[in-house]
């Protein structure tokens, strides 16, 4: 019997494909999940893969790797997509690739296979991934398949074939998590024009319940958050305790419409309480210790990151090229920026770092003024004169 590698989540989809791909295939499934921060009960996941009809799964914590290896670089890009979105689920797709495939050698397998829709951005972000690693493996994608047109199909399908699942037809929200943020489909978020419903919120659920202010202050050494409020923390431990605490203030919640790489628009709903604050001080630490100009070129290349990133080419030799230039002046990028959290907002109420080019005594306008106002003359006369007379008689 033929072996196929399911991209494992537990959730409604893979596990209905787990039966699917049996039923249509008649493959061997062995589900790999990747341990990044969407799933906290081993043990359920292991009922579901092998209620489904599962013969073998693999279970792997690559939350240090995923922490090292894609968030930090991401973090280091300033990647948003389109400006907002910090790329939670697009950076955990080309990891959970990358030992897909490593999977499928271990077990000979012919095929890997994913729960990716066909109009999603994911089944593009594990594709491209699998084939740069090794395009003889057949890659099947059972929701570009199937017979079922919805998630409550599904539950039906599930419930048939007794597949122990969380979600219901009354609440059929899919949900990814990992720790850099969450992204939450479906159901009434489908409507743009529909608020989106408390219960919809995991890191920030409660939060608006959430009263008072909290100040803390975030310390990066060489470009990587290490502690909070002088306290060291491991950079997984950090992300999952700055989750917590600006989650519960309702920080990093982010409704948008979306530009799907298929084409259509998407309204997506996002949280990524950790992402927002990391995210947000190592810009303000950089604006500290860099030129204008490195910073306005940097701000480019940061929206062709996140754009790559976004559309599946984490493996190309420009987002390996792009990597080394972000992570080029790091070991300058030491300091601390401090927040106050209080209702949704993280504000930025202080910053400091020993390599700071910020000068008061040049940006001051009171007595401690350094600055020297009679070179403005000069400079304003040879800043201006490219452009003298250029509209002289033009009619507007």
């Amino acid at each position: 019997m033929e072996k196929v590698i399911l991209a494992y989540s537990g959730g409604l989809d893979t596990s209905c494909c787990v039966r699917w791909l049996k039923e249509r295939y008649g493959y061997d499934v062995i589900c790999f999940s990747a341990f990044i921060g969407e799933v906290s009960d081993k043990a359920l996941l292991r009922k579901r893969a092998y209620a489904a009809g599962a013969s073998k799964i693999y279970i792997m914590d690559l939350k240090k790797e995923f922490a090292k290896d894609f968030v930090l670089p991401a973090l280091w890009a300033h990647a948003r997509y389109e400006g907002k979105y910090p790329l939670a689920t697009s950076l955990g797709r080309p990891l959970i690739a990358k030992h897909l495939v490593d999977v499928a050698h271990r077990e000979k397998a012919v095929c890997v296979s994913h729960g990716c829709t066909g109009k999603g951005n994911d089944q593009v972000r594990i594709e491209l991934g699998v084939r740069a690693m090794d395009p003889s493996l057949k890659i099947v994608a059972p929701l570009r398949e199937w017979e079922f047109k919805s998630r409550e199909e599904e539950v039906d399908y599930a419930q048939q074939n007794r597949i122990p699942i969380s979600v219901t037809k009354k609440s059929v929200y899919s949900i990814d998590k990992n720790i850099w943020g969450v992204a939450i489909e479906a159901g009434i978020l489908e409507d743009p024009w529909q608020a989106v419903p408390e219960d919809a919120y995991l890191f920030t659920r409660g939060a608006e319940r959430k009263k008072g202010s909290k100040t803390i202050e975030v310390s990066f050494v060489r470009g990587v958050p290490v502690a909070i409020d002088g306290r060291a923390y491991p950079l997984v431990a950090l992300i999952e305790k700055l989750n917590a605490i600006a989650g519960s203030f309702g920080v990093g919640r982010i409704d948008m419409i979306e530009n799907r790489v298929v084409g259509i628009k998407s309204r997506e709903v996002y949280e990524a309480p950790a992402a927002e604050v990391l995210l947000t001080a190592h810009e303000e630490l950089e604006a500290l210790i860099f030129d204008r100009d490195f910073l306005h070129f940097k701000k480019m290349l940061s929206d062709k990151y996140a754009d790559l990133v976004y559309y599946g080419h984490w493996f190309t030799p420009l987002r390996e090229a792009l990597d080394q230039f972000f992570a080029r002046h790091q070991d300058r990028v030491t300091g601390t920026v401090r927040f106050r959290f209080s209702a949704g907002q993280a504000i930025v109420t202080g910053r400091k770092s020993p390599n700071s080019v910020y000068s008061e005594t040049l940006a001051t306008y009171s007595a401690k003024d350094s600055f020297d106002r009679t070179a403005a003359q000069g400079f304003m006369k040879l800043w201006g004169l490219p452009y003298e007379g250029c509209f002289k008689g033009k009619k507007s």
